[in-house]
């Protein structure tokens, strides 16, 4: 039976809030940001906190599509467009999945020869003045990346458009917990052999402060931006795709668990996930998805479509880069 998306037409966003808890005990290790630590904050309700950011989400979200061992998209997904980077030998690089802006990787636009950058400039033609054309831009990121309509992205380069192209999140999503209190502990680093040593060098026994947490409610927020999904312009094919994709993304990346962190693993603490708007609209499993999704990606092909790309420039760490310069100086 086809999934029916019938109930979100008239809906501008597709929200959940999903309850989440601890798989084991009470505490958790939320998200730390250098020089702030954990993001704590105070609502009406009380003291809260931070758990996983918007960002960690969406790049969580993003390999729900990657297979690691076969460095491709998953068999399920075979078919959805992206940019698959190889060194001159032929063997793989990265992919736009992989890459934290996508299409906007240095290992497409910024590569010596400019093939992708010139392939990319032909597609989106001419847009150096004027307002950005947003049905051309969908229409070229549906070709290239589909991703990049669900996850955003933002084309910096200069020679596009004047670095005027980007697309806000569709689909974006983070967890918050609420009634939070500290549940401090801590260890110790053991040097079994020297335990007086230089602990500047990494010898001796050192020993940490650790603060974990503990909270009354544990909950996943997730907003799919149907108006803005409505407004790429794309034909409806294309629409259901991104839908049944971002749904494919959430369902696959709660049934594979929430394991954030060694100390942070959680799990839904629900038995059906129900939207919050529209009202009863309840996540479908995986297994309805999937062959619902294969429909939605055949009927997409083309525009959609896989296309290499070589990346034949030498790899110089930051350092050697800089004793180059200064050498040739």
């Amino acid at each position: 039976m086809a999934i029916d998306l019938a109930a979100l037409n008239n809906s501008h966003r597709l929200l959940f809030a999903i309850p989440l808890k601890p798989l084991l005990g009470h505490r958790f290790q939320p998200t730390g940001f250098p020089g702030l630590g954990a993001s704590t904050f105070r609502t009406s309700k009380g003291d809260s906190l931070l758990v996983e950011s918007a960002q960690s989400m969406a790049n969580r979200l993003e390999m729900m599509a990657w297979d690691e061992a076969e460095q491709d998209v998953k068999q399920a997904l075979r078919g959805l467009s992206h940019v698959r980077i190889e060194r001159s030998d032929g063997s793989f690089l990265t992919d736009t999945i992989l890459e934290s802006h996508r299409l906007n990787s240095p290992y497409l636009l910024e590569e010596s020869s400019k093939t992708f950058l010139s392939m990319l400039k032909e597609a989106l033609g001419v847009m150096e003045t004027g307002p950005v054309n947003r049905r051309k831009l969908a229409g070229v990121l549906l070709q290239f990346d589909v991703g990049c309509l669900l996850h955003g992205v933002f084309l910096a380069k200069k020679d596009l458009a004047g670095g005027r192209l980007r697309v806000a999140r569709s689909l974006s999503a983070f967890i918050e917990a609420d009634g939070v209190q500290i549940a401090a502990s801590g260890g110790v680093k053991n040097d079994h052999v020297n335990p007086q040593g230089d602990t500047k060098v990494g010898f001796g026994n050192v020993p940490f402060a650790r603060d974990e947490f503990t909270a009354d409610r544990l909950t996943l927020y997730v907003n799919l931006d149907l108006a803005q999904i409505r407004g790429f312009g794309l034909e409806g094919t294309a629409q259901r795709l991104l839908i049944l994709l971002a749904l494919y993304k959430l369902r696959a990346l709660l049934d594979a668990g929430l394991r954030l962190r060694t100390a942070c693993d959680l799990t839904i603490a629900t038995e059906h996930v129900v939207a919050i708007n529209p009202v009863n609209f309840v996540l479908p499993k995986l297994a309805e998805i999937e062959p619902e999704l294969k429909e939605a990606i055949a009927a997409c092909s083309p525009p959609m479509e896989v296309t290499k790309a070589s990346y034949g420039d030498e790899i110089v760490p930051k350092r050697d880069a800089q004793t180059e310069a200064e050498t040739e100086d």
